[in-house]
């Protein structure tokens, strides 16, 4: 089922997005070349981010890449993992963060209903 939902990377899906819009796919790959190159930050650490953030978006795509971008880059199972965890923390983080949103509404309202 998985397969359907999210066919294979690459093939011809890849080939068809290159004839589709071959100059911004050549962008897009020199940005992404880019952004992951050693600078201020090393590649591991922009591997991890990227896990964490690809569990944040709920990319399958992504995870898998940037799993397999992190180990090559140096990163082990652990520190996968808790790269992971701290993307967890930050999406329930912004649910408490933004109940704020709801509490301040419901105070509105009750303040309008007496």
């Amino acid at each position: 089922m998985a397969d359907d939902l999210y066919p294979p990377a690459g093939g011809d899906l890849g080939h068809y997005r290159r004839e589709l819009a071959p100059e911004t796919l050549n962008a897009f790959h020199a940005f992404s070349k880019q952004v992951f190159a050693d600078g201020a930050l090393d590649a591991r650490t922009k591997q991890l981010i990227a896990v964490a953030v690809a569990h944040v978006t709920q990319c399958p795509y992504c995870i898998r890449g940037h799993v397999d971008g992190a180990l090559k880059a140096g990163a082990n199972d652990k520190q996968i993992m808790e790269a992971i965890w701290v993307a967890a923390e930050m999406r329930a983080g912004g649910a408490y963060a933004h109940s704020n949103l709801a509490l301040d509404q419901i105070r509105k309202h009750s303040a309008k209903t007496g």
